[in-house]
């Protein structure tokens, strides 16, 4: 059996006055594949950014491998998210963008080389390396958005509506390679 690794306990979040979450309670086990589903509005990204750390609950604890992890800013935590957008650098090719990261980390070239090509082979993006990002296709982007959370070996990937700017064919192609890479990397 999994043990738990991501709990959030009495959340409560609110913009202005409008309240979005209210006494929100989950918990994640270690390992899991979760999707959250609901109507636009109802609370799934602020509920991810929350987990990620980009926005603080009101109220509530949140609580990753049992430590209280509120006031812990995103850059610390063992959580990589890809936003919706991707939020890809434009004046970085595909290798780069993947390497930004781990060239924070002042990590050597030789382990930052390796461990590019290792994510980009693992989501299909070999021989990619020198490419402008703006002239793939959507689904190639996401493919380095996710190679570039998971080069840094985070214990959880969070992605923002993965599937939505995609078309039906391609969305129902992701949803299987999105397993296939979980279960893989072996990530919550």
């Amino acid at each position: 059996m999994s043990k738990e690794l991501i709990r959030l306990r009495n959340i409560r979040m609110a913009f202005d006055d409008e309240v979005v979450l209210n006494d929100l309670n989950l918990y994640i086990n270690d390992k899991e594949f979760l999707t959250l589903l609901g109507p636009s509005g109802c609370g799934k990204t602020t509920t991810l950014r929350i987990i990620g750390g980009f926005t603080t609950p009101v109220s509530g604890d949140v609580l990753f491998d049992g430590v209280r992890i509120n006031d812990v800013p995103p850059y610390r935590r063992q959580i990589n998210t890809v936003f919706q957008k991707y939020a890809l650098f434009p004046h970085m090719n595909v290798f780069e963008n993947v390497a930004f990261g781990l060239r924070l980390q002042k990590l050597d070239e030789k382990e930052i080389r390796s461990r590019c090509l290792e994510m980009l082979e693992l989501v299909g993006l070999k021989g990619y390396e020198r490419r402008n990002t703006a002239a793939l296709s959507g689904g190639q982007q996401q493919r380095v958005a996710i190679a570039r959370a998971l080069v840094n070996h985070p214990k959880v990937l969070l992605l923002d509506e993965p599937l939505g700017a995609l078309d039906l064919k391609l969305r129902k192609d992701m949803q299987i390679e999105l397993k296939r890479i979980q279960q893989q990397v072996g990530i919550t």
